[in-house]
């Protein structure tokens, strides 16, 4: 079955005279309809934008800093210890 043929939302957008005529010659130079464009184009926007922002992406020498004191953590500070007596105590509590 053909995608276009198991779409069910519908959404509206108003451009200014120049977006539209710029989609529809960009839509035209791939051979896609107006509306498939705008649905394609939204879509990989989106899922770079929620990329974006849900990972991190570290320089080699920040990635392997980062890995190594994974495998080599310091031992919690007294300070860390007590902070999370203190959180279990509040959640226990609660």
């Amino acid at each position: 079955m053909a995608l276009a043929n198991r779409r069910t939302e519908r959404t509206e957008a108003r451009l200014l005279p120049e977006q539209k005529m710029r989609i529809e010659r960009a839509a035209n130079i791939k051979g896609l309809s107006f509306s498939d464009f705008i649905v394609q184009h939204a879509d990989e926007a989106a899922i770079r934008t929620i990329q974006q922002h849900t990972s991190w992406t570290l320089e080699n020498k920040d990635r392997d800093f980062f890995v190594q004191t994974l495998i080599h953590s310091p031992e919690p500070s007294s300070r860390l210890k007590s902070a999370a007596r203190r959180y279990k105590n509040r959640v226990r509590g609660h």
